[in-house]
């Protein structure tokens, strides 16, 4: 113990510097994914053309900060086609111009797109650390950010250029400034946790769902403060107190709203008028009558449009509209043999059971059951202490007052995770993201807390070297799985070569494996033609060249030869029961791949003998 908390710079050090080399090495082998065709393009065409008309769907910070490297690369961008001038959010095409149709390298545009998400992880990392270790001491600090750093989760996504890793980081920051408001309430820390607010505004649109938490620690907070001694009316103190959090949140409130329309106006001040009442017309059409909110919503971004003022708060709650719109409309996904547009309820429970380490989930539930019996202890202790004068109320008072911060972060988790089960967009344990860094560091404070206010010296010793030994484990099993990390799943769902049998899209199969394919082609000069149903974001005849014919699970009549297919395709194909079997690839099923590219391509090789079995 003493040897950590002597040297702990250095570990940390040591462990971010682990987070970099292996980010660096994946993305550069990991080929485009499917989101990033366009989050790319949108980001270089913000700081390059200040034009919103790309993926309005995501606020612009995280896009902006990938795109960063590419405006010193003078890219060929070629807005004269119909992607720019004519579609509606043509990111998609816009994506594959930029890194596959005017001569770019995309291996570097890719990569050097991905770096500032991979500096961005580490920021967030050294944040973990910190937090708990004002929680909990330099143990605890270290411990949060092994549970990070170590995460395969984490190390599979935090070299993307998605929203997935940013908004989970910024929540949590966002969440420490406030707490700290709560804390102290001053005008400083009202403006800081404000600026924060922005920032977290500016990452993702699932940030709304910070407000009713910071709204009602602004509001319980004030109510249990403890009241001098000196104070004459106990209620004109309460009242005062709710007055002055109140108007400081509010004033928060506002100054993120302003940062974030200066932002969005800097981004997007060439933002024809025009173009953008084509989006919202697009999106809201004004003739639906039988959808009402969508005519309200058209109206009221319309307005905010026809004025240059607000068209930045216009382009802002679009997003926030797209967002509600498609979340309500669902994602067709895959999901243990089944395929459905809608909810699964069984769904985040069971990704978030088979993607985490057993080991992580050990510690969860360790923290779990120790928090349990402190508080049942706790509440046993009180019954017995007959002397104690004090009311229930006054010690309910007094424990929330005392664990506002724990009790905050608590109240996200089980928001936001009842929020991720009863929504209708299953595509990845990734939209779970935001509460992982609270449950690091509950985890992390609990355990240590336990191990190191253990009376017995034998126990504490044992309590820590456990949680020290599971800790080397839990590292030794994560580099085991390098580079798989994207498409981990633990021992229970059998690895990350098993995975897809339980969920695809970003679960297992987010198109990260093509680069590999061609690689493995490379080793296999006897396959000279190869059916490829690849999923993702990467140009198939960039790498693959005249080696590929293109193939779909519909396509007849069946060739005898090589197949490469997506797990995605493949398994989505073969459980969804809206199809028919000469339309899909059930013919596959009694066919056994003859290689697995990285985990999310299969390899197949059909004879003339299985042919005719399936005739």
């Amino acid at each position: 113990q003493k040897f950590l908390e002597k040297n702990y710079k250095v570990i940390v050090g040591v462990i971010l510097a682990f987070v970099l080399v292996v980010s660096v090495l994946n993305a550069w082998w990991d080929s485009a994914i499917f989101d990033e065709t366009a989050h790319i393009p949108a980001g270089y065409s913000y700081l390059t053309m200040h034009d919103a008309r790309l993926n309005p769907e995501h606020p612009p910070l995280l896009k902006d900060l990938a795109a960063l490297p590419l405006v010193f690369m003078r890219l060929n961008f070629d807005t004269a086609q119909k992607f720019w001038t004519t579609d509606i959010n043509g990111q998609w095409e816009a994506g594959h111009n930029l890194f596959w149709q005017t001569g770019n390298d995309p291996d570097q545009v890719i990569f050097w797109a991905r770096l500032p998400i991979v500096l961005l992880s580490l920021l967030f990392g050294w944040f973990i650390f910190k937090w708990t270790k004002e929680l909990a001491g330099i143990l605890g600090g270290l411990f949060a950010l092994t549970l990070y750093a170590f995460d395969p989760n984490i190390l599979g996504h935090n070299h993307f250029v998605t929203t997935d890793l940013g908004i989970a980081g910024f929540m949590m920051i966002s969440f420490y400034y406030f707490l700290r408001f709560i804390k102290d309430p001053t005008w400083k820390n009202a403006a800081i946790g404000g600026f924060f607010l922005a920032v977290v505004q500016l990452t993702k649109f699932s940030s709304i769902l910070l407000f009713p938490i910071f709204g009602l620690a602004a509001i319980i907070y004030p109510l249990v403060k403890k009241i001098p001694a000196e104070q004459k009316s106990v209620l004109l103190f309460k009242l005062k107190n709710l007055g002055g959090y109140l108007g400081k949140s509010i004033a928060a409130f506002a100054i993120s709203i302003v940062i974030v329309w200066i932002f969005y106006g800097l981004n997007f001040y060439k933002t024809p008028e025009l173009k953008m009442a084509e989006t919202i017309n697009f999106y809201f059409s004004p003739t639906d009558t039988a959808n009402v909110k969508n005519i309200y919503t058209n109206q009221t971004l319309l307005a905010l449009n026809n004025n240059s003022f607000t068209r930045p708060l216009s382009e802002y709650f679009l997003g926030i509209a797209m967002v509600f719109k498609r979340v309500a409309g669902g994602n067709g996904a895959y999901f243990m043999g089944q395929v459905s547009g809608t909810a699964f309820p069984a769904y985040f429970p069971t990704v978030f059971t088979l993607k985490e380490p057993l080991i992580l989930l050990f510690f969860m539930l360790s923290a779990i059951i120790i928090a349990f019996w402190n508080n049942i202890k706790a509440f046993i202790d009180r019954s017995k202490n007959s002397a104690k004068k004090s009311s229930w109320t006054t010690d309910f008072a007094d424990y929330i007052r005392h664990h506002i911060r724990v009790l905050s972060m608590l109240s996200f988790i089980i928001l936001y995770s009842y929020i991720s089960i009863t929504g209708n967009l299953n595509i990845g344990f990734r939209h779970l993201f935001p509460i992982l860094p609270f449950i690091y560091i509950l985890t992390a404070k609990i355990i240590i807390n336990f191990c190191q206010k253990n009376k017995d010296a034998s126990h504490k010793f044992t309590f820590l070297s456990a949680t020290l030994i599971l800790s080397a484990l839990l590292i030794v099993q994560t580099i085991a799985a390098y580079p798989y990390y994207m498409s981990y799943f633990n021992p229970i769902a059998g690895g990350p070569k098993n995975g897809y049998r339980y969920a695809t899209d970003s679960n297992a199969d987010w198109g990260q494996d093509l680069k590999r394919l061609k690689v493995f082609l490379e080793k296999h000069p006897e396959i000279n033609k190869i059916r490829v149903d690849y999923f993702g974001g990467a140009n198939i005849k960039y790498y693959i060249q005249d080696k590929y014919i293109m193939w779909w699970d519909a396509k007849r009549p069946i060739e005898p030869g090589w197949y490469a297919i997506s797990t995605n395709f493949l398994q989505g194909s073969i459980y969804d029961k809206t199809k028919k079997d000469s339309d899909s690839y059930r013919w596959l099923k009694n066919i056994q791949p003859v290689y697995q590219v990285g985990t999310s391509i299969f390899v197949y090789y059909v004879g003339e003998d299985e042919l005719r079995g399936l005739k």
